[in-house]
């Protein structure tokens, strides 16, 4: 009995010692981005150096560090294909792989190389971010430590917000800091404005919705609940519209998943009724803002940017103007009166102003394909667990997509390709278990087949 212990532990330990660099390597890899994830809520409030247009901030520096470990781990271990191999949603990544192609190929036509290439940047860190989360977070157990980071660095702005609106109290990093004392109540906690922090709060309540929903901790129920709460109260302090019908709609939807089968239908119906009645309000109030006096009014100049990103397009053959020269035409070859505003305020056609209609209709396809994938897992799973984040992912996909015309911009908003990266993961975490079950049930199949036929 000795003499075998001794013989496995001879075999076992070289065995082990060269297993062990490899799993120390991933998990300080997956340790780093865990890092990645925490930085994104602390933007550019702490050690931001700057460099002309360039910037280096903390998430930055993190997510370099990330990329070289990455690839220092698949040179040595030269296992790149196995990652690839383990990837079930290659089609979203060979989208994003296009888009920035695509972006590259733009500056051909662009007019403005420094805008391009600023925007290129973001466009790369973002996209980098979204391939390393699919590659790192692999388990239901680690996407499950990503969703707790996030809840828990949400209270943390939370709490600054709250500093913003009761003491007028603003960070250096927003760009109320030093302005007038009516505009310093507003929470932009470590945001540029109080639009890109009441958009990020859309998505952190859909995450606190639906860990209340899920949670089987009185507790941590409770707690998300208030929360979830607060989030709503807060983004009503910002005053952003787009955040709080985003809240609205997302609520909708989450009702409507847990309807039963026959209450859908009705409900489908009348919600197509309303949707028409309320384009016909609409339609009408747009012709209102276009006969009005007020050219500065903040629905008219949103009306104008609108149109004149149209122009652009159509000037462009449907090709767009180029990677980040949309805010170049706006600013230099303005069509209509946007009062001196160069940023489009709205995230699509931010992209079909940039990129074009076929960059565009790839994201929109890509962005319901996701939606619809995660929605088919929700209605086969039984796991809570599972159920919680891909609910979380769900509501804040409808959330996002409708706040994101509040911002200025959405390109510079890093927590939205980490939100994005999340989603994907999601996705592949569970087409993997899927197909595992589906491999298992076919094996078991085959055996039982082959011990009949005996």
């Amino acid at each position: 009995m000795e003499a075998n212990h001794s013989v496995v532990q001879e075999v076992g330990t070289p065995a082990f010692r060269m297993v062990r660099p490899h799993i120390e390597t991933n998990r300080l890899f997956c340790g780093v981005m865990f890092l990645l994830v925490a930085t994104t809520f602390l933007n550019q409030s702490v050690l931001s150096i700057h460099f002309g247009f360039f910037s280096l901030f903390l998430y930055r520096l993190i997510l370099i560090s990330a990329t070289a470990l990455f690839v220092v781990s698949v040179v040595k271990e030269k296992n790149l294909a196995q990652f690839w191999n383990q990837i079930k949603v290659k089609e979203v990544l060979h989208f994003l792989l296009f888009w920035l192609v695509y972006g590259i190929v733009s500056l051909l036509w662009a007019k403005s190389y420094v805008e391009g290439i600023k925007y290129l940047f973001l466009l790369v860190t973002g996209i980098l971010f979204v391939f390393l989360a699919v590659f790192t977070f692999t388990k239901i157990s680690r996407l499950l430590v990503f969703y707790g980071i996030w809840l828990f660095m949400t209270i943390f702005l939370l709490c600054i917000g709250l500093v913003n609106h009761f003491t007028h109290i603003q960070l250096p990093s927003s760009s109320l800091y030093g302005g007038p004392e009516y505009k310093l109540s507003y929470p932009t906690a470590v945001f540029f404005n109080q639009n890109d922090f009441a958009t990020f709060l859309t998505i952190s309540f859909s995450f606190y919705v639906a860990a209340a929903k899920n949670s089987r901790n009185v507790w941590i129920k409770t707690s998300t609940i208030l929360l979830g709460l607060l989030c709503v109260y807060i983004i009503y302090l910002t005053e952003s519209r787009a955040s709080l019908l985003g809240i609205f709609a997302g609520l909708l939807f989450y009702l409507f998943i847990h309807l039963p089968s026959f209450l859908k239908k009705v409900t489908i119906t009348i919600g197509l009724v309303a949707m028409a009645l309320c384009s016909l309000i609409l339609f009408d109030k747009v012709s209102n803002m276009f006969a009005a006096n007020d050219v500065h009014s903040s629905n008219v100049v949103r009306l104008n940017l609108l149109k004149s990103a149209f122009h652009y397009l159509l000037d462009s053959f449907g090709f767009g103007v180029g990677a980040g020269n949309i805010s170049y035409y706006l600013k230099n070859e303005s069509i209509y009166d946007t009062n001196h505003v160069v940023e489009v305020h709205n995230w699509l056609v931010e992209i079909l102003g940039n990129f074009g209609i076929f960059v565009f209709l790839g994201y929109l396809i890509t962005y319901v394909y996701l939606f619809y994938c995660l929605y088919k897992a929700f209605r086969k799973t039984k796991d809570w667990k599972e159920k919680g984040i891909i609910e979380a992912c769900m509501i804040g996909q409808i959330a996002f997509l409708i706040s994101s015309i509040s911002p200025s911009s959405v390109s510079n908003l890093y927590f939205h390709w980490v939100f994005l990266g999340f989603v994907i993961a999601t996705l592949n975490v569970y087409k993997n278990k899927n197909r595992k079950i589906k491999g298992e049930t076919k094996l078991r199949s085959t055996l039982r087949n082959g011990i009949n036929r005996k």
